[in-house]
């Protein structure tokens, strides 16, 4: 548009092309619609939503000579905003705790506030909002927004978010949205080099003891439970020193009590690792930040704090060390690694809550137009826990595999045994007795002794417990303590075979 501020003059900040063309697009919208009109624009995190809507403020005021105000839900994110909008030289005041009147405030047209603060303010009539014609909002799927909207009925509203998806069912994003913009997409952006490439790894993991709680997803009690168990515990060490030993590292976690057990699993191991949540003083969480941004191998552990308003490209992998059912949270975990670095261009996602399989990879297309559309029917056809974990196939990790080079076939297909053994009029047993005893071989052909072959076993649980899943559904009985039992039989018997085969061949 000829009226608008383009990238020449604005030396400081210079807006990509993909960004110029929705700051194009939201004008326009602007232009064909009236002045309190509510617009909803999508742009996945590292696109550079906060450089965009900060140019916009910029254009609006000059172009149109009225307020703006920017709602935030934090308060690192109103100083972050803040911040941005001085670099596009737009002088800007935040509406803080300390803030009680805006006398002496004329001379700013943009205003920064976190959204209790504002709305404390507005309904005590401490301040009023006049003259506004445009209100930013920021992590716009929050549903605490929504009280505010009363108090701008003749301004132009533009909620900006990664994911337009409400974090409560029952307050669909299309109830106070007339319209859905959609900006450049995770692949485009990544093609493009603007994000760097997930790789996800994926490790099965039985969610049947999780209980959902009244907001939707799994309640941080039944997941503190599942998580501090030992065996998982185990896994999600196994995993980090598979896949990203040496590397900065980001584990997000359901629980603080989650969080803490990490912190002294990984110590333990001689891993240089920091827990933060929200308990942390300012001072404390600044101090953490500093130490995991300049320590090359640093691990983080922390409790979803770092899901919004942080941005640390030289993170190598993200480690989603639990479940959620809330797509939001998905993607702003793993955005955490998507930010580019100098050599960096992918980093992984180790998926230890079958979050991939529930949403689908990061990375992949996705149709935000029907899932705004029609929040309730995407919601309701997400794959439950219980199909993931039956449809799960497990892949040994490369790493590991090369410890069994001398065997050419590890695969066995327990449901293709149980359904030959049963047709053969044998017990169902008789097809876990022959996956052990393959196993047995595997470990034997592999190593030098009966201590090694201990040792190598050891590293097939992940394997053992998805051959018994996998058994246990062929069968009636299908609870957790007999898959338990099942598991912790499995592994007496490889042992005692192992050690049965070893003498054999030492004869």
């Amino acid at each position: 548009m000829s009226d608008l501020i383009k990238e020449k003059d604005t030396p400081e900040k210079k807006l990509y092309d993909y960004q110029l063309k929705d700051l194009d697009a939201v004008f326009s919208v602007m232009d064909r619609t009236t002045p309190d009109y509510n617009l909803l624009y999508q742009l996945p995190t590292g696109g550079g939503k906060t450089v965009i809507f900060s140019e916009i403020v910029r254009n609006y005021i000059k172009r149109a000579n009225k307020k703006v105000v920017i709602l935030t839900h934090r308060i690192e994110l109103s100083n972050q905003t803040s911040r941005m909008l001085t670099e596009f030289k737009v002088p800007n005041m935040i509406i803080s705790s300390d803030v009680k009147t805006l006398d002496g405030a004329d001379d700013y047209m943009c205003y920064v506030a976190m959204v209790e603060t504002l709305t404390n303010r507005l309904q005590e009539e401490q301040i009023t909002m006049e003259d506004v014609g445009l209100v930013i909002i920021d992590e716009a799927h929050y549903n605490s927004f929504r009280k505010l909207f009363s108090y701008f009925k003749n301004a132009f509203i533009l909620g900006v978010t990664a994911t337009p998806l409400s974090s409560n069912i029952k307050l669909p994003m299309k109830d106070n949205y007339q319209e859905l913009m959609i900006g450049e997409s995770i692949p485009a952006l990544i093609k493009r080099g603007f994000l760097s490439k997930a790789e996800t790894i994926s490790y099965n993991v039985g969610l049947s003891t999780l209980k959902l709680g009244i907001n939707g997803d799994y309640t941080v009690k039944s997941s503190d439970i599942l998580y501090t168990d030992a065996s998982m515990q185990q896994k999600l060490l196994s995993a980090y020193e598979d896949q990203s030993k040496g590397k900065k590292t980001l584990i997000f976690n359901n629980g603080i009590n989650t969080s803490r057990y990490v912190h002294e699993t990984f110590r333990q191991a001689g891993y240089d690792i920091r827990h933060l949540d929200n308990t942390n003083s300012a001072k404390e969480r600044a101090e953490i930040l500093d130490w995991f941004k300049n320590t090359p191998d640093a691990i983080l552990t922390s409790v979803s704090i770092l899901t919004t308003g942080f941005d640390e490209p030289t993170v190598d992998t993200i480690i989603l060390n639990r479940a959620t059912k809330s797509l939001t949270l998905y993607f702003q975990m793993i955005g955490r690694g998507s930010r580019i670095a100098p050599g960096k261009t992918t980093f992984k996602v180790l998926d230890l809550g079958n979050n991939a399989a529930r949403f689908g990879l990061w990375e992949a297309p996705i149709d935000w137009k029907e899932i705004f559309a029609y929040p309730d029917f995407y919601l309701e056809n997400l794959i439950a826990d219980e199909e993931i974990e039956r449809n799960f196939t497990y892949v040994m990790p490369p790493d590991l595999r090369k410890e069994f080079a001398n065997t050419e076939k590890i695969h066995f297909d327990i449901k293709k045994e149980y359904k030959k053994v049963i047709k053969e009029g044998k017990k169902a047993k008789t097809a876990l007795e022959n996956a052990i005893e393959q196993h047995a071989q595997m470990v034997v052909e592999n190593s030098e002794d009966v201590f090694d072959a201990r040792v190598l076993a050891r590293k097939l649980r992940d394997d053992i417990a998805y051959r018994v899943r996998q058994y246990s559904y062929s069968i009636m009985n299908n609870t957790q303590n007999y898959r338990d039992w099942l598991q912790e039989d499995y592994e007496r018997k490889l042992k005692r075979r192992i050690n049965q085969i070893c003498r054999e061949r030492d004869m």
